[in-house]
C-alpha cells in the first residue's frame, strides 16, 4: 500500500501518532486493500491503454498487487 493512502487517513483525522502504531496501521492497511480490490473487481473488465484494465490502474494507483 502506498503512501496516499496514509494521506487519506489523515484527512479523516487519523493522526500521525495513531498511525505509527503498528497494530492500528496494518489494520487500517487491510481494510484500505480489500476496499481497493473491491471496486478494482467492479471495473476489471474496461480495457484502459496497453491491454491493462481500469481495475489494474486502481490497484497501482493504490499499490495493491
Amino acid at each position: 500500500m502506498n503512501e496516499r493512502v496514509k494521506e487519506l487517513a489523515q484527512q479523516v483525522g487519523i493522526s500521525y501518532d495513531y498511525l505509527n502504531n503498528t497494530k492500528q496501521w496494518v489494520l487500517i492497511e487491510a481494510l484500505a486493500e480489500l476496499i481497493v480490490r473491491e471496486c478494482a473487481d467492479k471495473v476489471d473488465w474496461i480495457l484502459a491503454e496497453g491491454g491493462k484494465t481500469q481495475g489494474d490502474l486502481i490497484k497501482k494507483h493504490f499499490g495493491v498487487e
